[in-house]
């Protein structure tokens, strides 16, 4: 008997015409599309993008502590029942697909998925395919160019500490921020700190009806969506081709 497949499909930021042809073809092709969803059982982001493609019938929402930091036995708990029920469909289907918001290997529920998965159904295959980030979508969306020449890129997600952010923001190349909505006030600071705040830009729910895109110099210490993303850029001062 042939092995299960776990296709981890990317599904972009929330903009339904960002998904790739390959995920798309994918999705469509799987015998089932798992979709994260949180125990308050709203519609979250990457089911809303998979029901443009496929049919709600084939859709199969599965619990997961998507938010869960400060109770490490109720995360594992959630995990192992996650990963349990995925198993659970991997042994009666040939092709399971999991929506994820963004891009499969790129701090994704996925990745947590694949490896407990692999525990319970050890030949499964798994693969995945890349989908559009965040970052790549408020660069086109606001205008923010990501990097230049030489320029590193760093990205860093604000759930590790303001810290980590500070000590990016001191280095010479662009920043991305993920997931700095609930620390909106401390990331303000952090770029003004550092000189950082001028050409910076965040955004939220991209491609979505309620998209917010504003500089940076205007946030007041006010919580934002969860899933905010900033971009500060390097700093330019040598003119068209500098960085080369």
């Amino acid at each position: 008997m042939s092995s299960s497949r776990l296709i981890g499909v990317g599904v972009g930021p929330g903009d339904p015409e960002l998904v790739t042809v390959k995920g798309v073809n994918a999705l469509r092709a799987a015998d089932v599309v798992v979709v994260p969803v949180m125990d308050t059982g709203e519609r979250g982001r990457a089911e809303a993008t998979v029901l443009h493609y496929v049919p709600e019938e084939k859709v199969v929402r599965v619990v997961f502590a998507l938010n869960e930091r400060t109770d490490r036995a109720r995360r594992e708990a959630a995990w192992d029942a996650a990963g349990e029920r995925v198993a659970e469909l991997l042994r009666r289907h040939a092709v399971v697909a999991f929506a994820t918001i963004g891009d499969p290997n790129v701090y994704s529920t996925f990745t947590y998925l694949a490896q407990t998965v692999g525990e319970s159904v050890p030949d499964t295959v798994v693969e995945t395919v890349p989908g559009i980030t965040a970052m790549q979508d408020l660069a086109a969306r606001s205008g923010a160019v990501l990097t230049e020449g030489t320029e590193p890129l760093t990205l860093v997600p604000v759930t590790a500490g303001a810290t980590v952010l500070k000590e990016a923001l001191a280095g010479p190349g662009t920043v991305v921020a993920y997931k700095f909505g609930r620390q909106a006030r401390e990331v303000a600071e952090a770029l003004r700190e550092t000189g950082r705040i001028q050409d910076a830009v965040w955004g939220s729910a991209l491609g979505l009806e309620e998209e917010s895109i504003r500089p940076a110099a205007e946030l007041d210490g006010a919580p934002l969506p969860y899933l905010s993303t900033l971009i500060a850029p390097a700093r330019r001062d040598g003119g068209r081709g500098g960085k080369l």
